[in-house]
């Protein structure tokens, strides 16, 4: 796939999931434009970004270019579902966000990450409603909350089986039961 640009405009179907337990999740972003689909593997952190992100966005452009938005311009919940298959086509490293006032679309573009021997870096465009981006970013938001407890001393995910916190100063027990 190397250097090669996959543009969905406008897309018909764009989400965000998860597949695999906490702790071992593996993200994926998932497009379609009428039957073609493509499959990209991102981090957490990434899409948790690219989450906060969308709603700062959306937040300036209902400030310089707002229009009503209607119930159903919203995406059905089986939209924002994964679908097989499930094999990335590549993993994400870059991610910009843009706006086409023209259009009335937001364009998220995402770069495959770069590696020795990799001539250039394929690209992928995809170009969304506000609503479609919005149901994105809450959707995003809501798996990454369903990931592992995050520990209050050092901000590392916790496992069920335990978590060795350097903060906790060689005590087994939290500080602050």
């Amino acid at each position: 796939m190397a250097g090669e640009l996959v543009d969905f405009n406008p897309v018909s179907r764009i989400t965000i999931g998860s597949v695999g337990p906490p702790g071992q999740r593996v993200f994926l972003l998932q497009a379609n434009q009428g039957t073609a689909m493509i499959t990209l593997k991102l981090e957490k952190e990434q899409a948790m970004v690219l989450a906060s992100s969308v709603i700062e966005l959306l937040e300036e452009l209902d400030e310089k270019y707002p229009r009503p938005q209607s119930k159903f311009d919203k995406p059905l919940s089986a939209d924002l579902m994964l679908r097989e298959p499930m094999e990335p086509t590549f993993a994400i490293g870059q991610i910009g966000l843009g706006y086409d006032q023209e259009q009335d679309l937001v364009v998220l573009v995402v770069q495959e990450i770069e590696f020795e021997g990799l001539e250039k870096p394929a690209t992928a465009r995809f170009w969304a409603t506000r609503a479609q981006i919005q149901a994105l970013s809450d959707h995003t938001l809501e798996i990454a909350s369903k990931g592992r407890p995050i520990c209050p001393l050092c901000d590392s995910p916790m496992d069920p089986e335990g978590h060795f916190c350097p903060r906790s100063n060689g005590h087994e027990k939290p500080l602050w039961s």
